[in-house]
C-alpha cells in the first residue's frame, strides 16, 4: 500500500463511509481504515435508518450527493412515514432495515469506488506540525496526508458494560481504537465520556406472536432517495409488546446492579433514548413501556427488542424479558449492553466541522457528541467535501439552518455544543414547514452539483423532476388553488394522471402558502445577518461595551458571522448591537 494519500479517513461507520466516498467522489486519494471488517457501515443498535428528523437528514444527504439513502433504499424491509396525521413539516421515513445487507452493500459500493482504499488496521495517532496535519500512524506506520477525517464512533477508549462486567471493547464485541486518543490530549483537544446503549436480541422462532401487536408498513411510500423509480415493498411486519408491572418491579429489585446505577459508568447517557432503567426511574407512574420486535435481518435468527436498552447482568436481563407477555418464553442469543467512549467539545469545530486549530483536521459523528446513524452520516458527507476543498484552496461548504436540517444540526453542535448524546428533533429547526423531506432536492441538489458531488444521471433526474413540478403548477387555476387552500381538498382531486408525491408536494405549497411566506421573510432576514461576516482572529476582550460572560463565549467559539453570534447563549440582543457598531468603526478606519 503506498504511504502518501490526500484524506485519511478514520472509521468506517456511518460518517467514515459518507467521508471516504464523497472526497473520493470529488477527485482525491482517500485512504478510509477499520479496525475490523464487520463494523464497515454497520448498524450496532436498532436495525432502522430514518425517523423523526432523521428521515430529513437522509433526504438530504441523498440530495446532496451523498450514498445513505440509496443504501437505505436496497436494504430496506419496511417502511413508514411517522407522523402521516400531522402537518406535512413534521413527516418523517423510518425503514426497518436489513443490517446484513446494508453492511454487504456498503462493502460493494466502497470496493468499487475510484480513488477509495479500505483497509483494515488501527490508526494509532495524528501527525501534525505549525498547526496543521501532515499524516498519521496507521499499523505502527507513518502515512503522509493532507487532512484526516476523525470518525471514530463509539469505538475510541471504549468499554462494554454488563452489569459488573466490564470488557474494553467496541460494539458487539469488536476490536476498540485505544492510543488514538492520546494524540487528542497531546494536541490540546478536549475530550469527554459518553454513553450509548443496545437491548438484548432473542431468537425469532421463540416468541409468542398471538401475545403481540403487529405493525404493518404503510403501501405506496416512496424512497429515501431521489433516484428512485418505484416504492420500496414491505417484506416483514414487527411486532408491538409491553413490559408490566412484574417487570417495573425486577427491574426496581436489582437496580443498583445496572452498571449505570453501581457507578461503573461515569459517560453521560441519551436523554432521548434512555435505558429501560432510566425510563422505570423516571417515569415511575408509567405501569407499561412498549418494545417493538423488529427483525435484524432476513439472514438473521435475531430480533431486535427496541425499547429496552439495558446494562444489567445478563440473569437479571433474562428475568424482566420474560415476564413481557410474549417472551415468557423466548430463547435470548445476546444480552444487552452499555458502551462508554470517548468524544470531544465540538465548540472546538468550525461550521465547515474542520478544527479550529488545526488545519486539515476534521471531526465527524459520534466523536462530535451526536447519536444515531443519520446524524453521523449527515456529518460525514459535511466532512468528506470540506477536507476535499480545503486541499482544493476552496471555500468550504456551510449549510445554513435557513436550508438544511443538516445546517441545523452543524450550528447547533458548534454554536451551542452538546453535553449529551445530541439527537436530532423537528422542533429543533425553526424554519421545518420550509425543510420539509419532499423539497429536498430543491434546496440542496444545486449546491451539491456547485460542490461537485450531484453527477449527471443525478442532476438530469433533478431537472427532469423540477421542470414536471412546474408543469403541474402552470395547470393550476386561481379557482383550484382557492378549493385546495381551504383544507378541504388536493390536488389530486382536480388534477389527474400525474405523480402522486408531485401533487402532494405542490398541495403543500398551497395549503401553506401564507406560513411558508412569512417563513421565508424570516430567513432573508437571518440571510441578512449570516452576511455580516466576522473574523474568525477577532480578539472580543478588545470589542468595548460587550459584557465579560459575552467576551468569554465569543472568544471561544469565535463566530463566523453577526447571525451565529446571536444565537450564542448568553449572547443578547445588547451585545449583537455593541458588536456592529465595532464593525461599523474598523470600516470607517
Amino acid at each position: 500500500m503506498t504511504k502518501d494519500f490526500d484524506v485519511v479517513v478514520v472509521g468506517a461507520g456511518h460518517a467514515g463511509c459518507e467521508a471516504a466516498v464523497a472526497a473520493a467522489r470529488l477527485g482525491k486519494k482517500v485512504l478510509l481504515t477499520t479496525l475490523h471488517e464487520r463494523s464497515i457501515g454497520m448498524l450496532p443498535c436498532n436495525p432502522s435508518i430514518g425517523g423523526t428528523a432523521k428521515g430529513h437528514l437522509v433526504c438530504e444527504i441523498d440530495a446532496l450527493g451523498g450514498i445513505m439513502g440509496i443504501l437505505a433504499d436496497k436494504a430496506a424491509i419496511q417502511i413508514k412515514m411517522l407522523n402521516a396525521a400531522k402537518g406535512p413539516a413534521v413527516r418523517s421515513l423510518r425503514a426497518q432495515i436489513d443490517k446484513a445487507r446494508y453492511h454487504e452493500a456498503m462493502v460493494d459500493l466502497l470496493k468499487h469506488t475510484p480513488n477509495l482504499t479500505l483497509a483494515i488496521g488501527e490508526v494509532n495517532g495524528l501527525i501534525w506540525q505549525d498547526q496543521k496535519i501532515t499524516g498519521v500512524v496507521f499499523n505502527g506506520e507513518k502515512i503522509n496526508c493532507r487532512a484526516v477525517v476523525v470518525a471514530t464512533g463509539t469505538y475510541l477508549q471504549s468499554k462494554t458494560f454488563v452489569g459488573s462486567v466490564v470488557k474494553f471493547e467496541g460494539p458487539t464485541g469488536l476490536p476498540n481504537s485505544t492510543t488514538l486518543e492520546q494524540s487528542f490530549i497531546d494536541m490540546g483537544i478536549e475530550i469527554r465520556r459518553f454513553k450509548t446503549g443496545t437491548p438484548a436480541r432473542v431468537d425469532i422462532d421463540s416468541i409468542d406472536y398471538s401475545q403481540t401487536e403487529i405493525q404493518n408498513g404503510d403501501d405506496n411510500i416512496r424512497a429515501f432517495s431521489f433516484l428512485a423509480t418505484h416504492p420500496i415493498k414491505n417484506i416483514c411486519p414487527c411486532y408491538l409488546a409491553y413490559t408490566n408491572e412484574t417487570t417495573h418491579q425486577i427491574i426496581r429489585e436489582h437496580i443498583k446492579e445496572s452498571a449505570m446505577y453501581s457507578g461503573l459508568i461515569h459517560g453521560v447517557g441519551p436523554r432521548y433514548c434512555p435505558s429501560i432503567e432510566d425510563k422505570i426511574t423516571r417515569f415511575a407512574d408509567r405501569t407499561r413501556h412498549q418494545t417493538f420486535l423488529e427483525r435484524e435481518s432476513m439472514s438473521s435468527r435475531e430480533i431486535y427488542l427496541q425499547g429496552l436498552s439495558s446494562s444489567l447482568p445478563a440473569e437479571v436481563q433474562s428475568q424482566f424479558i420474560h415476564s413481557i407477555k410474549g417472551l415468557e418464553n423466548c430463547q435470548i442469543i445476546r444480552s444487552g449492553y452499555a458502551i462508554e467512549y470517548t468524544c470531544i467539545n465540538p465548540l472546538e469545530l468550525l461550521a465547515s466541522l474542520r478544527h479550529k486549530k488545526y488545519q486539515g483536521l476534521y471531526c465527524a459523528g459520534q466523536i462530535n457528541g451526536t447519536s444515531g446513524y443519520e446524524e453521523a452520516a449527515a456529518q460525514g458527507l459535511v466532512a468528506g467535501i470540506n477536507a476535499s476543498r480545503e486541499i482544493d484552496q476552496l471555500p468550504p461548504m456551510v449549510l445554513s439552518r435557513t436550508n438544511a436540517y443538516i445546517g441545523v444540526l452543524i450550528d447547533d453542535l458548534t454554536t451551542e455544543g452538546t453535553l449529551e448524546p445530541y439527537r436530532m428533533f423537528t422542533a429543533r429547526a425553526e424554519y421545518r414547514l420550509s425543510l420539509r423531506q419532499d423539497n429536498a432536492d430543491e434546496r440542496l441538489t444545486p449546491i451539491g452539483r456547485e460542490v461537485g458531488l450531484v453527477d449527471d444521471t443525478r442532476f438530469a433526474a433533478f431537472t427532469k423532476k423540477q421542470a414536471h413540478l412546474q408543469k403541474i403548477r402552470d395547470m393550476v387555476t386561481p379557482k383550484i388553488r382557492q378549493e385546495v387552500a381551504k383544507q378541504e381538498h388536493t390536488l389530486a382531486d382536480f388534477i389527474k394522471d400525474e405523480p402522486a408525491d408531485l401533487l402532494d408536494q405542490i398541495t403543500t405549497e398551497i395549503k401553506y402558502a401564507g406560513y411558508i411566506a412569512r417563513e421565508q421573510s424570516a430567513i432573508a432576514e437571518i440571510c441578512r445577518q449570516e452576511a455580516t461576516a466576522l473574523s474568525p482572529d477577532m480578539n472580543y476582550d478588545d470589542v468595548k461595551g460587550l459584557r465579560r460572560e459575552s467576551q468569554i463565549k465569543l472568544n471561544q467559539i469565535k463566530p463566523l458571522s453577526i447571525g451565529q453570534a446571536a444565537r450564542i447563549s448568553g449572547v443578547t440582543p445588547a451585545d449583537i448591537t455593541v458588536l456592529l457598531i465595532h464593525l461599523r468603526k474598523q470600516q470607517e478606519k
